[in-house]
């Protein structure tokens, strides 16, 4: 990597609780490609200040997760098709003060269904509301996907969801029922998430002993207990670690302007995790 200079151009990710995963792709990559740029994590209490930051420092790039994705909305200049068509934001771009808002998980999720052949007659399962579940029934639904529920301790977010694209909504007395009929069960919320949550099963096991599918948007570990216990099942798993390099990678691009082979994405993500 350069030497820090004031040309360099900084991007940084702001989330609840920040991780090494965004810091240490993008690091990993400027180096290697002597791109003149320096990727920084950061967690806020005052998501306006931090914004203000973003445009007053010509921050370049910035990175969206839980739970600014929609609250940031209200301080960006403009949305792309991605970002306004969910209402969820996870990545904002810098143009000279002007601030460009998108969302690389709806991409990355649309690529992984078609990159791991998910049948659009199965039925689907999504447990969460937020911002990120926005993106993951989006792209369900963009994929052709008809039965789809929506599984949210929020009500009126999950019911809104759910009702946006002809879905169907539960809450948790679902998993009081005695036999599970999903094929796909996909958890959104922050169960399995390192902290407090980590050791908490997304799904009641008898969902993942009916399922053939088990999706875990969770970026780490990349072994949350539902992965976990559904590798031990048999059952095809996509991770949150496969979303994070995808999604990242589409963010790298729209930072710098350099496409990435699936071979550098794959090294830098595999870097990424490396403690």
């Amino acid at each position: 990597m350069p030497i820090l200079n004031k040309d360099m151009q900084v991007c940084i990710s702001l989330a609840a609780r920040p991780s090494n995963l965004g810091t240490r792709f993008h690091n990993f990559l400027y180096d290697e490609l002597g791109l003149n740029f320096i990727y920084k994590a950061f967690t806020t209490s005052d998501l306006v200040g931090a914004v203000a930051g973003v445009r007053a420092l010509g921050i370049r790039g910035c990175s969206v997760s839980m739970p600014f994705k929609e609250d940031i909305i209200k301080l960006v200049d403009a949305m792309l098709p991605s970002a306004q068509a969910i209402e969820s934001v996870n990545t904002v771009v810098n143009d000279n003060g002007v601030l460009t808002a998108s969302n690389t998980d709806y991409q990355a999720i649309l690529d992984l269904i078609q990159m791991h052949s998910l049948n659009r007659r199965d039925s689907v399962l999504v447990r969460g509301s937020g911002g990120m579940a926005k993106a993951v029934v989006a792209a369900f639904n963009q994929a052709g996907f008809e039965n789809l529920t929506v599984l949210a301790r929020n009500e009126v977010r999950g019911k809104a969801l759910a009702s946006r694209y002809g879905f169907q909504f539960s809450d948790d007395a679902l998993f009081e029922a005695a036999v599970s009929e999903f094929d796909i069960l996909v958890n959104v919320t922050p169960l399995g998430m390192t902290g407090e949550d980590q050791q908490a099963l997304a799904f009641p096991e008898l969902f993942i002993e009916s399922a053939r599918v088990v999706f875990d948007v969770v970026a780490f570990p990349s072994d949350t207990p539902l992965i976990s216990l559904g590798q031990q099942r048999g059952k095809k798993v996509i991770s949150g670690a496969e979303v994070s390099a995808l999604q990242a990678a589409l963010q790298f691009e729209t930072y710098t302007g350099v496409q990435l082979t699936e071979d550098q994405i794959s090294r830098a993500a595999r870097f990424s995790r490396e403690t």
